[in-house]
């Protein structure tokens, strides 16, 4: 009997280090993109908005990663750093009709149900889930993204969002804690909001 609970309270304790740890959640990744795209430069300094290269925000589930043409815009033959060797990748994406291949830093289970539009839309700013990418040079995880976390955010929203006036990340898609909270339908709370 004695060996069997210790054997349980082990398994638990071995369990609950594993979901709870940076491994499991994510929180640190920052994978090697084939583009040195520094948000820092693109958002703090030059002021960029997050819609101009992830359009579909506001009107998707998924928040798509840039296009090349979207990049080729401004990088394109003739303009800014148009030969520069960091910007290698672009050019070869925009000649062979080939995506540049992103590596997606935040990434959800496929029996996860995601929308960026319906968060957006109910004022919820882009640092909430991905913190300050603004001020990265490399994209990272820097929230759990789990269950937990994202339902404590749903059943106290105004712990949790990015409000105007902290800091310059999307300041045009920061939330709005009155706007939320005074919905006729508030965060989802059951399983079904988040497992379809």
């Amino acid at each position: 009997m004695l060996i069997g609970l210790a054997a349980v309270m082990g398994l638990l304790f071995a369990g609950s280090w594993v979901y709870c740890t940076g491994k499991y959640t994510r929180v640190g990744y920052e994978p090697e993109q084939p583009v040195s795209f520094s948000h820092a430069l693109h958002v703090r300094q030059l002021g960029m908005d997050c819609r101009f290269c992830h359009a579909s925000v506001e009107v998707a589930a998924r928040a798509d990663l840039p296009v090349t043409q979207t990049c080729i815009g401004c990088h394109g033959e003739g303009r800014i750093l148009s030969h520069s060797p960091r910007l290698a990748p672009v050019r070869e994406s925009w000649r062979s009709g080939l995506p540049i291949p992103w590596v997606r830093v935040h990434q959800l289970p496929d029996y996860v149900y995601f929308n960026h539009a319906a968060h957006v839309h109910r004022g919820v700013g882009c640092a909430s889930c991905h913190g300050n990418v603004g001020e990265m040079e490399t994209v990272r995880e820097v929230k759990p993204l789990t269950m937990a976390w994202c339902l404590q955010c749903h059943r106290q929203p105004e712990k949790f969002l990015s409000l105007p006036g902290q800091g310059p990340l999307c300041p045009s898609l920061q939330g709005s804690t009155e706007m939320i909270l005074k919905s006729s339908l508030g965060p989802p709370v059951s399983c079904g909001g988040c497992h379809r």
